[in-house]
């Protein structure tokens, strides 16, 4: 049975979703995979706490739930007001997962892996910006970097593009990768304007507070740059041209409605340009979903075209991803 050592950044909804399923499924990952997950550190924007013969989640879960943050848990644990860089290289780990929202992470991922630590991610901008750089550290040192959920939740379109298609030339991808401007177009189809739409995305916990990174398609470009990344070379998201639905009226959506389409905001994907912006697409057509669910359709010279769709979002959709791909990162390093 091999101990693989976990640090975790975030304790938010996803970060103790992915302790739940650890938790609950722990048997079987040893049963199945013989690997024991040891959770050595929690963070938050609270603070780190760090014990190196592992620390208790179902404690850990249980202070945040309650108390709303990890500096709380002062009855047996330290709390350290380490910056995420040092503690990935202070915290003697195998794994680190990041399920923050910071924009600056690959500072730390870069530190991780300089560090002989595998990272596992679900945050998005530091692959929108840093792929490149962040890929070529890991490839020179045999490190697993796996990022599985930052696009389309635990759906595995990444897997795809990075194993399953070793014999295809990608010609162009087409998706629809968020989830919350989806729900408020369907809303407005149904009679809502933009603003009333919105205020129930909120009121759902569907949209953020502060909703710009969805509307404005800033999320959904980050999503688009990273499967640029994969399926042709690398590509930062400033290269992306973007527009998002705020502009979308009641008038364009039964305007759409009529000839029988429907309006969603779609990334196009090409080698060397990335787009994200509202379309018409056809009722008919796979572009067209409803709900959480994403799709992506992926065109290539000798399957011709695949078509992906799934969850984009959700709790247990997410922690789908980070968790398949700890396994993954555990298995490479069993292997080394």
């Amino acid at each position: 049975m091999r101990e693989i050592k976990l640090s975790i950044f975030g304790f938010g909804n996803v970060g103790r979703a992915v302790v739940r399923v650890l938790l609950e499924k722990g048997a079987l990952f040893r049963e199945r995979y013989g690997v024991e997950f040891k959770v050595v550190s929690v963070a938050d924007t609270s603070g780190v706490v760090w014990l190196p013969e592992g620390i208790d989640p179902r404690e850990a879960l249980i202070i945040k739930e309650n108390f709303g943050k990890l500096s709380s848990w002062t009855n047996d644990y330290e709390v350290y007001n380490f910056t995420p860089s040092e503690a990935v290289r202070e915290i003697d780990s195998d794994i680190v997962v990041d399920v923050t929202n910071d924009k600056n992470a690959h500072t730390w991922h870069l530190a991780a892996l300089k560090d002989g630590k595998a990272v596992v991610t679900s945050n998005k901008p530091p692959l929108a910006f840093h792929y490149a750089e962040l890929m070529k550290e890991a490839e020179g040192r045999n490190l697993p970097y796996f990022f599985e959920a930052t696009v389309m939740a635990g759906t595995p379109i990444i897997t795809v593009l990075q194993d399953g298609l070793k014999g295809d030339t990608v010609e162009r991808i087409e998706a629809v990768l968020n989830a919350t401007t989806t729900f408020i177009l369907s809303r407005m189809e149904a009679g809502l304007d933009f603003e009333e739409a919105l205020r129930e995305a909120q009121a759902l916990g569907i949209a953020e507070r502060d909703p710009s990174g969805d509307i404005l398609g800033i999320d959904a470009g980050y999503k688009a740059t990273i499967l640029h990344c994969l399926a042709f070379h690398p590509l930062t998201f400033d290269r992306v041209k973007r527009r998002g639905i705020e502009e979308i009226t009641p008038e364009d959506v039964r305007r759409a409605q009529g000839r029988g389409n429907t309006i969603r905001l779609v990334a196009e994907i090409e080698d060397g340009a990335v787009t994200v912006e509202p379309r018409e697409v056809p009722r008919t057509n796979p572009l067209a979903v409803e709900s959480h669910e994403n799709t992506a359709v992926i065109r290539t010279d000798l399957l011709g075209e695949l078509v992906i769709t799934g969850a984009g979002a959700g709790l247990k959709e997410t922690a789908s991803g980070v968790v398949g791909d700890i396994i993954k990162a555990s298995m490479k390093l069993r292997e080394s």
